[in-house]
């Protein structure tokens, strides 16, 4: 398993995905620049947000194999169709 982020590189990622970094619950970072939230409640929020990705990119390769699976049906009734006639 891959090493979860921290710090400014946690807070760089987040801001790639636009994942809101403040709001509750609301700590000191361990950089002490700014007040946001956690590096485990940011883990968590990055996660979560990279989990809905990946499903997205299934839900969208899932409806490609259903219209997939259903022309290829279309193709062999057509054939069979044309090898009766």
């Amino acid at each position: 398993m891959s090493k979860l982020l921290q710090g400014g590189q946690l807070e760089k990622r987040c801001m790639e995905l636009g994942i809101d970094i403040e709001g509750p619950p609301r700590t000191q970072s361990s950089s002490g620049n700014s007040p946001r939230a956690s590096d485990f409640e940011l883990q968590r929020r990055l996660l979560e947000a990279e989990r809905s990705a990946r499903e997205s990119r299934l839900w969208l390769l899932a409806f490609i194999s259903a219209i997939a699976s259903v022309l290829s049906a279309a193709v062999a009734l057509v054939a069979l169709l044309h090898a009766k006639t």
